[in-house]
């Protein structure tokens, strides 16, 4: 089987990102350990299938050209102690209820792709972190260490490398039953329930929606006399930053059919603004593989690595290859994103734009306590839209972190959250994120938006 790729510059490999600095990486002390893991993930079954890829592409070009609408979404960090049915299944329910709203309000097919089945790892803005007297290694994800604060717990393990694919697997397992068991049939409105939204007008609004599909869905059954299977089963895709790199290159394996080579560990990763230079071993790595791929864009980007980046990631212009997902932030979205598109479009290859209202918009209180104010987010997304649509630009996805938990970790939203009310449920150990309530919200005021344009 062949590994090597040309892509139309120089040679590449699953490997040839070592050639570069790779930041963001733990410091494992036992190399040999770390070996022997890596050898051992790379023995295990793929995650991931290459015609799942190849099918999850096609959707993203169809997204690009304004033809379906992207969702991910999914946890900041995943743990492995939420690898439970009812805390997947509750992940999975909050998207499924976002995409019928999306698919109602937008007048056309969601691609459903997860932040879960592998987003374990996290960057950190510092390597080290100090309370009191005590500094110890951050925290990094469960792929890497604990998040309690001793240096056992601290400590890069690289047995959770092998935890971290065991834990994908069984989650993938899970969603994978889920959507093939008739999770999401409209047939069974018990799966459907909303004891999670507090708010009449909005439990009204999505009841709404419900019923009116629901309607559409008996005349067309009442007129062909066949059950619409199709709204039975309901497909997700896999998505995670492609932070370890060591990791990732022991799930990438060349197609036995092509000449491609896969991430099978995932179907989308991404890389992040820290890792997005052009010269990085992220990069290289990513530059490769035939998934389609992702790269967040924020404000520290100039136009012209933008428009190198573009052609350097994407050479033949094939659409479904590359997203970009701007998290530019409320306060600089004005400025920014306008140079960014036009930019972009100026290089003749095609893209996906996805908005990121979060990431550019997290706050630190005065007692350490990370938020993100709902409206402000949505201000980003609404300009996200105006500005796409002044500049005959397509914005054909959102990205977004939210969990199926009635969490209190953004203020605002129907329910008024305010920043005394963090506490009465903040459980991420990263950054917070929509509960399953602000979510749905954020859907309706995204459609509301697409129709006034």
């Amino acid at each position: 089987m062949k590994d090597i790729v040309s892509t139309g510059r120089t040679p590449w490999t699953a490997s040839s990102w070592q050639q570069r600095h790779a930041v963001q990486q733990p410091e494992y002390t036992d190399r040999s350990e770390l070996k022997n893991v890596l050898e051992r993930v790379a023995s295990m079954p793929p995650l991931v299938t290459p015609w799942e890829v190849r099918r999850l592409e096609s959707l993203l070009a169809e997204a690009a050209a304004g033809k379906r609408f992207l969702l991910q979404g999914g946890d900041c960090a995943e743990l492995f102690s939420e690898c439970q049915p009812d805390i997947i299944a509750n992940r999975i329910k909050v998207l499924l209820q976002m995409s019928l709203v999306l698919i109602y309000g937008l007048h056309m097919p969601v691609v459903r792709v997860g932040r879960f089945a592998g987003q374990y790892a996290k960057p950190r803005s510092s390597d080290f972190e100090t309370r009191g007297s005590m500094t110890l290694p951050s925290y990094r994800g469960d792929i890497v260490n604990g998040v309690e604060f001793t240096k056992t717990s601290r400590k890069p393990d690289p047995k959770r490398l092998l935890r971290a694919y065991h834990h994908a697997a069984a989650t993938l397992n899970h969603v994978r039953a889920l959507g093939e068991g008739g999770f999401a049939d409209l047939h069974h409105p018990e799966y459907w329930d909303l004891g999670f939204v507090h708010q009449d007008a909005l439990r009204t609004e999505y009841q709404g929606v419900v019923d009116a599909i629901l309607e559409a869905i008996r005349f067309t059954e009442a007129v062909s006399s066949e059950r619409m299977s199709e709204m039975e089963r309901v497909s997700f895709f896999t998505s995670h930053e492609a932070l370890l790199l060591p990791f990732e290159e022991a799930l990438t394996r060349p197609d036995s059919h092509s000449d491609d080579v896969f991430n099978l560990g995932t179907h989308f990763p991404w890389i992040g603004m820290r890792t997005s230079n052009m010269e990085s071993a992220h990069v290289e790595f990513l530059r490769g593989l035939a998934n389609p791929i992702a790269v967040k864009v924020g404000p520290g980007m100039e136009t012209s690595e933008l428009k190198s980046l573009v052609r350097h990631l994407n050479p033949d212009a094939r659409p479904g290859r590359l997203t970009l997902i701007a998290r530019l932030g409320q306060a600089q979205i004005g400025s920014q994103l306008p140079d960014m598109i036009r930019a972009v479009s100026a290089t003749g290859v095609p893209v996906l734009w996805s908005c990121d209202p979060m990431h550019g918009n997290t706050e630190t209180l005065s007692n350490g306590t990370k938020t993100r104010r709902f409206e402000t987010m949505l201000t980003e997304l609404e300009e996200s839209l105006d500005i796409h649509h002044a500049e005959k630009s397509v914005l054909g996805g959102v990205h977004l972190e939210l969990t199926g938990e009635n969490v209190t970790e953004c203020t605002g939203g129907a329910r008024g959250l305010q920043d005394q009310d963090l506490e009465r449920a903040y459980q991420s150990q990263v950054d917070p994120r929509l509960n399953s309530e602000q979510a749905l919200e954020m859907a309706f005021a995204l459609i509301r938006k697409v129709r006034s344009l």
